[in-house]
């Protein structure tokens, strides 16, 4: 509830800012020669391409490494806010752990092999020039809540009992779109994302040696962080 209120409360000020520069920017300016454009439409779809890194947990096992391509929805919702309705193809790769083997047995991690996920996620993105673009450029933040879920795996080869499943997903994203006459459009997008791994009860058993994939004193859940950059071409009505 607290992170939620702090995300509201940012949106909230940025927009307020936002709109204040926006407002002092244009005076001054004769209409003809001022940098900022009215964007009279923004409806319509969005292709784009990527790469996804980030943190593969504290046992190792999580996926990450992955080319990215999927598209998205984008719609009005206000003169300020867009929501973004998005889906995408991740294909990445992981390890496979065998928790019943020592720490220094090759076989003990093994790999990485692909490891293909879904995403759907919607998005509420702040507009930060307003429904107006400066020399075509228009910059947003925003926020979003989505699944991931598995596609393609190894699967569980060990019989540890692991699987990636499906899991929320919260991301905080950051780009710019430059657009162009016809309605054409270029989107640079980049975006923190975030899941919650869920590991088997074997990561905390005993090997012959003592060890233990995950300590006993620790959670067998784990969030991991994702850093996901991005490109697009998308056409708006």
């Amino acid at each position: 509830m607290t992170l939620r209120r702090y995300v509201v409360g940012a949106l909230v000020g940025l927009s307020v800012v936002a709109s204040y520069d926006l407002a002092g920017a244009q005076v001054g300016h004769d209409p003809g020669s001022s940098p900022y454009r009215d964007i009279p439409w923004h409806k319509g779809p969005v292709f784009f391409a990527g790469y996804l890194s980030g943190d593969r947990g504290e046992a190792d096992a999580g996926m990450t490494n992955a080319q990215t391509e999927g598209g998205r929805w984008e719609m009005n919702a206000g003169k300020t806010m867009l929501f973004v309705f998005s889906g995408a193809y991740l294909m990445g790769d992981r390890y496979i752990i065998d928790p019943r083997l020592n720490r220094l047995d090759p076989n003990k991690k093994t790999g990485p092999y692909p490891s293909n996920i879904g995403t759907a996620e919607i998005a509420l993105q702040l507009k930060l020039t307003g429904n107006k673009s400066w020399h075509r450029l228009a910059p947003y933040v925003g926020t979003g809540l989505g699944l991931a879920f598995d596609i393609d795996s190894p699967g569980d080869t060990t019989r540890s009992g692991y699987a990636f499943g499906t899991k929320f997903t919260i991301d905080f994203m950051g780009g710019v779109r430059l657009y162009f006459p016809r309605h054409l459009m270029l989107n640079a997008d980049g975006r923190l994302l975030w899941w919650r791994l869920k590991y088997p009860v074997s990561f905390h058993s005993t090997a012959p040696d003592g060890s233990r994939v995950v300590p006993i004193f620790q959670d067998l859940t784990d969030w991991t962080l994702h850093p996901w950059v991005s490109v697009g071409i998308g056409w708006n009505f």
